[in-house]
Protein backbone atom coordinates (compact mmCIF):
# COMPACT_ATOMS: atom_id res chain seq x y z
CA UNK A 1 0.00 0.00 0.00
CA UNK A 2 1.54 3.24 -0.83
CA UNK A 3 1.75 6.21 1.41
CA UNK A 4 -0.92 8.35 -0.39
CA UNK A 5 -3.21 5.48 -0.15
CA UNK A 6 -2.78 5.80 3.64
CA UNK A 7 -2.85 8.74 4.19
CA UNK A 8 -6.18 8.72 2.45
CA UNK A 9 -7.64 6.11 4.60
CA UNK A 10 -6.36 7.76 7.49
CA UNK A 11 -7.99 11.16 6.64
CA UNK A 12 -10.17 12.69 8.85
CA UNK A 13 -13.45 13.53 7.07
CA UNK A 14 -15.34 16.59 7.90
CA UNK A 15 -19.29 15.63 8.13
CA UNK A 16 -20.33 19.55 7.62
CA UNK A 17 -18.16 18.85 3.71
CA UNK A 18 -19.91 15.74 3.25
CA UNK A 19 -23.37 17.51 3.80
CA UNK A 20 -22.27 20.02 0.99
CA UNK A 21 -21.04 17.93 -1.58
CA UNK A 22 -24.02 15.70 -1.17
CA UNK A 23 -26.15 18.98 -1.47
CA UNK A 24 -24.76 20.04 -4.50
CA UNK A 25 -24.47 16.75 -6.29
CA UNK A 26 -27.31 14.80 -5.03
CA UNK A 27 -26.79 12.35 -7.90
CA UNK A 28 -24.04 10.76 -6.50
CA UNK A 29 -25.86 9.13 -3.69
CA UNK A 30 -28.75 8.07 -6.11
CA UNK A 31 -26.48 6.41 -8.33
CA UNK A 32 -24.43 4.47 -6.15
CA UNK A 33 -26.59 1.60 -5.52
CA UNK A 34 -24.29 -0.58 -2.96
CA UNK A 35 -23.80 2.58 -0.82
CA UNK A 36 -27.46 2.86 -0.73
CA UNK A 37 -27.40 -0.53 0.35
CA UNK A 38 -25.42 -0.01 2.98
CA UNK A 39 -27.03 2.97 4.56
CA UNK A 40 -30.70 1.06 4.53
CA UNK A 41 -31.50 3.47 1.92
CA UNK A 42 -33.62 3.11 -1.95
CA UNK A 43 -34.91 5.72 -4.35
CA UNK A 44 -38.19 4.92 -5.36
CA UNK A 45 -39.99 5.05 -8.54
CA UNK A 46 -40.12 8.82 -8.17
CA UNK A 47 -36.66 9.18 -8.08
CA UNK A 48 -36.71 10.48 -4.25
CA UNK A 49 -34.50 8.51 -1.57
CA UNK A 50 -36.90 6.19 0.41
CA UNK A 51 -36.24 4.54 3.88
CA UNK A 52 -35.07 0.94 3.43
CA UNK A 53 -35.53 -2.20 5.63
CA UNK A 54 -32.96 -0.62 8.55
CA UNK A 55 -34.68 2.47 8.76
CA UNK A 56 -38.02 0.73 9.45
CA UNK A 57 -36.32 -1.24 11.78
CA UNK A 58 -34.91 1.73 13.77
CA UNK A 59 -38.55 3.90 13.28
CA UNK A 60 -40.37 0.41 14.81
CA UNK A 61 -37.95 0.37 17.64
CA UNK A 62 -38.68 3.96 18.42
CA UNK A 63 -42.00 2.88 18.48
CA UNK A 64 -41.78 0.05 21.29
CA UNK A 65 -39.90 2.45 23.36
CA UNK A 66 -42.23 5.05 22.98
CA UNK A 67 -44.91 2.09 24.12
CA UNK A 68 -43.61 0.91 26.67
CA UNK A 69 -42.85 4.50 28.44
CA UNK A 70 -46.16 5.23 27.52
CA UNK A 71 -47.47 1.94 29.01
CA UNK A 72 -45.11 2.71 32.51
CA UNK A 73 -46.67 5.95 33.05
CA UNK A 74 -50.16 4.74 32.52
CA UNK A 75 -49.69 1.89 35.19
CA UNK A 76 -47.91 4.32 37.56
CA UNK A 77 -50.66 7.17 37.18
CA UNK A 78 -53.10 3.53 37.96
CA UNK A 79 -51.16 2.27 40.91
CA UNK A 80 -51.26 5.76 42.51
CA UNK A 81 -54.80 6.40 42.16
CA UNK A 82 -55.26 3.01 43.91
CA UNK A 83 -52.77 3.87 46.59
CA UNK A 84 -54.79 7.35 47.01
CA UNK A 85 -58.36 5.55 46.96
CA UNK A 86 -56.72 2.72 49.54
CA UNK A 87 -55.76 5.51 52.11
CA UNK A 88 -58.96 7.30 52.02
CA UNK A 89 -60.46 4.62 53.25
CA UNK A 90 -58.21 3.78 55.78
CA UNK A 91 -58.47 6.95 56.89
CA UNK A 92 -62.09 6.35 57.44
CA UNK A 93 -61.67 3.05 59.34
CA UNK A 94 -58.74 4.58 61.70
CA UNK A 95 -61.19 7.38 62.25
CA UNK A 96 -64.30 4.94 62.73
CA UNK A 97 -62.04 3.40 66.11
CA UNK A 98 -63.85 3.44 69.60
CA UNK A 99 -60.88 3.29 71.48
CA UNK A 100 -56.77 2.39 71.22
CA UNK A 101 -57.13 -1.22 71.28
CA UNK A 102 -59.29 -0.88 68.16
CA UNK A 103 -57.12 1.77 66.68
CA UNK A 104 -53.85 -0.37 67.28
CA UNK A 105 -56.09 -3.56 65.27
CA UNK A 106 -57.21 -1.70 62.68
CA UNK A 107 -54.04 -0.38 61.89
CA UNK A 108 -52.42 -3.92 61.53
CA UNK A 109 -55.22 -4.58 59.13
CA UNK A 110 -55.17 -1.50 57.00
CA UNK A 111 -51.63 -2.65 56.66
CA UNK A 112 -52.61 -6.46 55.73
CA UNK A 113 -55.64 -5.96 53.70
CA UNK A 114 -55.38 -2.42 52.09
CA UNK A 115 -51.99 -2.34 51.12
CA UNK A 116 -50.56 -5.80 51.42
CA UNK A 117 -48.10 -5.62 54.27
CA UNK A 118 -47.73 -8.05 56.85
CA UNK A 119 -48.26 -5.82 59.77
CA UNK A 120 -48.91 -2.31 60.98
CA UNK A 121 -48.27 -1.10 64.63
CA UNK A 122 -48.39 1.93 67.24
CA UNK A 123 -45.52 1.86 69.74
CA UNK A 124 -45.40 4.36 72.79
CA UNK A 125 -42.51 5.20 74.57
CA UNK A 126 -43.16 4.18 78.60
CA UNK A 127 -42.76 4.73 81.72
CA UNK A 128 -46.14 5.49 81.82
CA UNK A 129 -49.36 2.80 80.96
CA UNK A 130 -48.57 1.76 77.72
CA UNK A 131 -52.49 0.87 75.75
CA UNK A 132 -53.97 -2.31 74.56
CA UNK A 133 -52.23 -3.51 71.59
CA UNK A 134 -49.87 -0.90 71.42
CA UNK A 135 -45.87 -1.77 71.36
CA UNK A 136 -43.97 -0.42 74.63
CA UNK A 137 -41.31 1.41 73.77
CA UNK A 138 -37.83 2.36 76.23
CA UNK A 139 -37.23 6.24 77.15
CA UNK A 140 -35.71 7.49 73.75
CA UNK A 141 -35.98 4.39 71.79
CA UNK A 142 -38.18 6.46 68.95
CA UNK A 143 -34.82 9.02 68.44
CA UNK A 144 -32.96 5.47 68.65
CA UNK A 145 -35.24 3.63 66.00
CA UNK A 146 -35.74 6.86 63.72
CA UNK A 147 -31.83 7.41 64.03
CA UNK A 148 -30.55 10.72 61.43
CA UNK A 149 -34.80 10.73 60.19
CA UNK A 150 -36.37 13.37 61.81
CA UNK A 151 -39.35 11.98 61.00
CA UNK A 152 -39.92 8.76 58.52
CA UNK A 153 -37.18 6.20 58.04
CA UNK A 154 -37.98 3.95 55.26
CA UNK A 155 -35.86 0.36 54.43
CA UNK A 156 -34.51 -2.04 56.32
CA UNK A 157 -33.31 -1.50 60.23
CA UNK A 158 -32.55 -4.80 62.21
CA UNK A 159 -33.04 -3.06 65.69
CA UNK A 160 -36.43 -2.44 64.73
CA UNK A 161 -37.80 -5.99 64.07
CA UNK A 162 -38.99 -6.81 67.59
CA UNK A 163 -41.74 -4.34 67.25
CA UNK A 164 -43.21 -6.98 64.66
CA UNK A 165 -43.40 -9.70 67.39
CA UNK A 166 -44.18 -13.05 65.96
CA UNK A 167 -43.76 -11.90 62.57
CA UNK A 168 -40.26 -9.97 62.84
CA UNK A 169 -38.20 -13.03 60.98
CA UNK A 170 -40.59 -13.02 57.63
CA UNK A 171 -39.70 -8.93 57.60
CA UNK A 172 -38.24 -7.75 54.78
CA UNK A 173 -38.08 -3.78 54.86
CA UNK A 174 -40.19 -1.59 57.01
CA UNK A 175 -41.28 2.09 57.43
CA UNK A 176 -40.88 4.00 60.64
CA UNK A 177 -42.73 7.56 61.18
CA UNK A 178 -42.37 9.30 64.58
CA UNK A 179 -45.93 10.78 66.25
CA UNK A 180 -46.04 12.47 69.19
CA UNK A 181 -49.61 12.21 71.37
CA UNK A 182 -51.00 14.25 73.88
CA UNK A 183 -49.72 16.81 76.41
CA UNK A 184 -47.32 16.59 78.23
CA UNK A 185 -46.07 15.20 74.97
CA UNK A 186 -45.38 11.37 74.99
CA UNK A 187 -43.26 10.07 71.95
CA UNK A 188 -44.81 7.49 69.77
CA UNK A 189 -44.48 5.71 66.73
CA UNK A 190 -46.15 3.74 63.59
CA UNK A 191 -44.56 1.10 61.80
CA UNK A 192 -45.19 -1.07 58.63
CA UNK A 193 -43.36 -4.55 58.17
CA UNK A 194 -43.56 -6.20 54.49
CA UNK A 195 -42.08 -9.52 53.63
CA UNK A 196 -40.61 -7.58 50.56
CA UNK A 197 -37.38 -6.37 50.53
CA UNK A 198 -38.53 -3.67 47.70
CA UNK A 199 -41.79 -3.00 50.22
CA UNK A 200 -40.05 -0.04 51.20
CA UNK A 201 -36.82 1.66 50.34
CA UNK A 202 -34.18 4.45 51.48
CA UNK A 203 -35.29 6.59 48.43
CA UNK A 204 -39.11 6.12 48.81
CA UNK A 205 -40.99 9.21 49.54
CA UNK A 206 -42.90 9.57 52.93
CA UNK A 207 -45.69 11.51 52.13
CA UNK A 208 -48.28 8.69 52.34
CA UNK A 209 -46.95 6.90 55.69
CA UNK A 210 -46.42 10.37 57.23
CA UNK A 211 -50.23 11.25 56.44
CA UNK A 212 -51.75 8.08 57.87
CA UNK A 213 -49.40 8.27 60.79
CA UNK A 214 -50.57 11.98 61.30
CA UNK A 215 -54.49 10.63 61.18
CA UNK A 216 -53.65 7.89 63.93
CA UNK A 217 -51.36 10.76 65.91
CA UNK A 218 -55.22 12.77 65.92
CA UNK A 219 -57.51 10.26 66.39
CA UNK A 220 -55.65 8.47 69.53
CA UNK A 221 -55.58 11.67 71.23
CA UNK A 222 -59.60 11.52 71.51
CA UNK A 223 -59.34 9.09 74.75
CA UNK A 224 -56.23 9.48 77.79
CA UNK A 225 -54.39 6.70 78.32
CA UNK A 226 -55.57 5.89 82.38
Amino acid sequence: MSDATRATRTMVVDPESVRDFLRTEPEFLRQDESLLGELGLRVDAANVVDFGPRALARAAAAHRREASVRQAIEANARANYSAQAQTHAAVIDMLDARNHSDLARRVDEMAQLRFGHAAGVIALEGPSRVPAGWRALAESQVDMLLGDAPIARMGFFAPALPLFDDKAETIRSMAIVRMAIWEPRREALIAFGSTDPEGFTPDMGTELVNFLARVVERTAERWPVL
